[in-house]
């Protein structure tokens, strides 16, 4: 049983350099062992590939394609019929025996012999929903590598892994739900782990991992950034056959990365509510906006959001404690350091004066973009100086607000409170396999209403503390497992370099959560580079700043220097 949501910033970190050279130390004493059968089943077969030419800006390029490797020894099993996306109906896959837990490696041409270039790994959830393995290279395709971070990386000469994953809403042969957390935090595990197994015979350097993702991706290339080679994951590990993990369950491999790559982060989740709704009460944006349904349960919610952000012990960069108390302005700072280094960027940005108008064009995926103007009655920027005056707070949650409807009350653990069966929130992420889904917070578990469901006061007659606190409960370990600032800080192997956007206009999460992964990051003396930024005007987004992402990621690789080949490799 762990304690969710807790961060311990005074905690002694461990080096990464010190677990690093403890890690080849026992590598070495391994060698002397017999072989692991499952990591021999897990060599990587270097002539197993098709050639495929796609283009990139205009010039063509061969790639080597290296089709849905099997990265476990023991795959689970999956349904051939899989729940559909948000409009319902269901899907049918292929590639039942491995299909969530193989990735699609492509090489370009560059990379052939190359073993100390960058791997971009790309983890593809939406929600933390299971992701299907999915080929992102495709032949004949052309990529524009100022607008596409695929063709980027491959012009960049960076291995390019496409990483499917287990999570929420698997269905396995059984009927049985097979990705409840952490499975989805195993599944990268074990994909970093089998890159570094076979470091010596791949293309790419298993040190010089960039995990890429975007919203239950960004969320997920967070918490394998920030969880390295913790040893609590290794139960999950050894279950699906992960390289490097002994009979005896002990870690002879790492799964710590050189960099998360993180877009608009649903993470923190047994913290999220709060969060969510203290942003979005404090200055009454619900009510504003028309869009306070349950009044009481956003009340209630948004005041435990104080104790929690307390309990953090985060710090501002001026050295202040960050604190409910001033985290408006906090948000306030960070909204106009985005302003202001989007009008210096280029000289034809502009933002329309107090008055004027947004111009923000929407539309989902296949259907034609549609263009909303909202006034401007919350930003004053002087354009002569590229500065920003002021910023009404108020009005800012207002324009979020309008742009897209509100999430409900609860925004993430909605499933089973006051009766809603209907919502799609990330509630059957957690509980047992057998059951459809668990509350996982305590505000939603005492106020579970849905009898039968397995969950809630009304089916256990136990309060959240009176369930968690028994040995037996496994729904708080979940939480804690998928949860980066429960990692940040602590013994476990935090990614040196970070990368973290949310876009000014994102309302599928509160900006306090990736403000608070930024702090939290920034006092772990094991990061040495953090680029936080809210991005200017984007929505819940990722990958819309390709040339500044691979930008920074050259930088923190050149910073870092060669990686040292692995053993039996070649330069």
């Amino acid at each position: 049983m762990a304690v969710a949501g807790s961060l311990a910033i005074t905690a002694f970190g461990v080096p990464t350099s010190v677990a690093v050279a403890a890690s080849t130390a026992a590598s070495s004493q391994d060698r002397g062992r017999a072989a692991d059968p499952q990591d021999a089943a897990l060599a990587f077969d270097s002539a197993a590939y098709t050639t495929i030419t796609v283009t990139v800006d205009g010039q063509p390029m061969n790639v080597r394609w290296y089709k849905e490797i099997c990265y476990v020894a023991n795959p689970v099993a999956a349904a051939a019929q899989q729940p559909g996306g948000p409009g319902g109906g269901s899907t049918t896959i292929p590639n039942t025996a491995c299909g969530y837990q193989s990735m699609n490696v492509f090489v370009p041409e560059s990379a052939f012999g190359n073993q100390r270039t960058p791997i971009y790994f790309a983890v593809n959830n939406s929600g933390w929903m299971a992701s299907y393995i999915r080929a992102s290279v495709t032949s004949g395709t052309s990529y524009n590598s100022s607008t596409s971070n695929v063709g980027a990386a491959l012009k960049a000469g960076y291995v390019f892994a496409d990483v499917a994953n287990r999570s929420r809403g698997l269905t396995g042969t059984d009927g049985s739900f097979t990705g409840k957390a952490p499975a989805a935090v195993a599944d990268a595990k074990a994909a970093v782990r089998y890159l570094r197994l076979n470091d010596a015979t791949m293309p790419g350097s298993a040190e010089r991992i960039v995990v890429n993702g975007t919203s239950g991706g960004g969320a997920l290339a967070s918490i394998l950034g920030a969880s390295g080679n913790s040893g609590e994951y290794n139960p999950y590990l050894a279950a699906i056959g992960a390289a490097g993990i002994d009979a005896k369950g002990r870690s002879t491999l790492r799964d710590d990365v050189f960099a998360a790559n993180a877009y608009c982060p649903i993470t923190d989740l047994g913290n999220a509510d709060a969060a969510y709704e203290w942003l979005y009460n404090v200055l009454a944006t619900r009510d504003i906006t028309g869009e306070n349904p349950s009044p009481a349960d956003a009340a209630a919610i948004a005041s435990q959001f104080p104790a929690y952000e307390r309990s953090l012990g985060l710090r501002n960069p001026d050295g202040s404690r960050l604190t409910a108390a001033n985290m408006l302005d906090a948000i306030r700072r960070e909204v106009i350091r985005s302003a202001e280094t989007y009008l210096k960027a280029d000289t034809t940005h502009t933002i329309p004066p107090l008055g004027g108008t947004f111009e923000i064009q929407s539309g989902g995926p296949g259907g034609p973009p549609t263009t909303t103007s909202y006034v401007n009655d919350w930003i004053d920027v002087d354009s002569a100086t590229d500065r920003v005056l002021s910023v009404d707070m108020t009005n800012y949650l207002a324009f979020v607000a309008e742009q897209a409807t509100l999430k409900t009350t609860p925004a993430f653990d909605a499933v089973g409170v006051n009766g809603d069966v209907d919502s799609r929130t990330e509630t059957n992420l957690f509980g047992p396999p057998a059951q459809k889904y668990m509350n996982y917070t305590e505000y939603s578990w005492n106020h579970n209403n849905v009898a039968g469901d397995g969950s809630g006061i009304d089916d256990t007659g136990l309060t959240w503390d009176q369930y968690t606190s028994k040995k037996s409960t496994t729904v708080d370990d979940q939480v804690h497992l998928i949860d980066p600032m429960d990692f940040i800080g602590t013994s476990a192997d935090t990614a040196p370099n970070w990368y973290v956007r949310n876009g000014t206009r994102d309302r599928d999460t509160s900006f306090i959560v990736s403000l608070n992964l930024d702090r939290a990051l920034a006092a772990d003396k094991q990061v040495k580079d953090v680029d936080h930024q809210l991005a200017w005007n984007q929505p819940h987004a990722g990958n819309y700043d390709v040339p500044e992402a691979m930008a920074w990621i050259a930088k923190v690789v050149r910073a870092a220097g060669n990686p040292p080949l692995a053993s039996g490799g070649h330069g």
